[in-house]
């Protein structure tokens, strides 16, 4: 088992938790696992009708919340002062003949960054296919797009160690009570686990486990369907050093990354 590391950057992100169109259109406070493989099928070329998502299944997600973000509502309308025939369409096959009114909920300024473990020949297939993806990544809507570094690391054999002690951390450094930093301190950080971490445990204080639906079944237009998946939901103490002022993050960030071609 190796793995490879994701960083979900940008202005907006939204993680829809409804598969349905609704007029107010939320965001999970994380990735979910429906978005992410949709993500990775995307980038494999895989159309929503295809199927095939059975070639996930054993993919085991791991998410840091480095920034949790800022909930952002939109008023957003589609459709709006154009002939009917020129309207948003239907299920049925014609159109709504009127603006089509709903509220989109975005996180503002989040970061976050996953963990992908998989077996050695997966984590290779979709290390090369987010490399060259046949359709472009986003964070959960279009016109959300990734910032860079986007493929933080094609391989690492732990990637959930790497989380907790290698991987820079988007926030800034938190500072002591005489306005200095201590190399020695930790930071808690959430993580989000399919798993129990080895190194949490469920008496900790803050520790959680939630159940959520965003286990994709079908991506198909008119019928798409999930199942539940359990998360363990927990705070994990990382080396102070990985924090540092937000000017010199994205050097911190390319220099683990060239780790990598440097290896």
């Amino acid at each position: 088992m190796s793995g490879l590391l994701l960083r979900l950057a940008g202005p907006l992100q939204s993680w829809g938790e409804r598969s349905a169109f609704t007029p107010v259109r939320d965001t999970a406070p994380f990735p979910t696992r429906s978005a992410l493989i949709g993500m990775f099928a995307a980038a494999e070329g895989i159309g929503r009708d295809e199927g095939g998502l059975d070639r996930y299944q054993d993919l085991r997600l791991t998410v840091r919340v480095d920034r949790p973000g800022v909930r952002l509502v939109d008023y957003h309308t589609a459709g709006g002062g154009f002939p009917k025939d020129r309207t948003a369409a239907t299920s049925a096959g014609s159109n709504k003949g009127a603006a089509v009114i709903t509220r989109r909920h975005y996180l503002s300024d989040a970061v976050f960054v996953v963990a992908v473990t998989a077996a050695d020949e997966t984590t290779e297939r979709l290390a090369a296919a987010l490399s060259r993806p046949h359709w472009a990544p986003y964070l959960g809507r279009r016109s959300c797009l990734p910032d860079e570094p986007f493929l933080l690391r094609r391989h690492v054999n732990d990637p959930e160690e790497e989380l907790r002690t290698r991987v820079p951390l988007s926030r800034p450094a938190p500072r002591t009570q005489d306005g200095t930093g201590q190399d020695n301190q930790t930071i808690a950080v959430e993580f989000l686990s399919e798993q129990p971490l080895s190194t949490s445990s469920p008496d900790e204080p803050g520790y959680d486990v939630i159940d959520v639906n965003d286990v994709p079944v079908s991506f198909a237009q008119h019928s798409r369907s999930h199942t539940s998946r359990r998360i363990h939901r927990t705070q994990v103490p990382v080396p102070h050093a990985l924090a540092g002022p937000p000017h010199t993050l994205m050097q911190r960030l390319i220099d683990y990354a060239h780790l990598e071609e440097s290896a």
